[in-house]
């Protein structure tokens, strides 16, 4: 399964990533607290989709396994050791196609943030 998170696409088996927790405990875990999970994550390392891949790569199972329909999120720190409360979450649901293109230009080396922000986030749009 391929999903974006901020600005790189991480490649994972969602089934092999499945959490080592009971499924009523699961169950009663929702998308906003997966969110605020990630949030608390990237306070404490706002680089971590670089930094710890598998640890970014589960946070992603995690989303998919509450919201199958999403394949990126965004997450915005100001800094490292920030309050989480600081920390910006932001979910969406890409194209095959918009997905297809962001693992070549990441293949090729040219998958920047500001190229992810222009395919994706849209946060620097004036």
């Amino acid at each position: 399964m391929l999903f974006l998170m901020n600005d790189v696409v991480l490649s994972f088996d969602a089934s092999e990533m499945a959490p080592p927790m009971t499924r009523e405990r699961f169950a009663q875990l929702s998308l906003s607290r997966v969110g605020d999970l990630g949030k608390e994550l990237f306070s404490e390392e706002p680089l971590l989709h670089h930094k710890d891949v598998e640890r970014a790569q589960r946070l992603a199972a995690l989303i998919v396994a509450k919201a199958p329909e999403i394949n990126a999120a965004l997450f915005i720190a100001p800094g490292r050791g920030c309050r989480v409360e600081d920390v910006q979450v932001r979910f969406a649901q890409l194209s095959l196609e918009v997905m297809s293109a962001l693992v070549h230009r990441q293949k090729a080396g040219a998958l920047t943030n500001v190229e992810a922000d222009r395919q994706v986030w849209r946060r620097l749009a004036a």
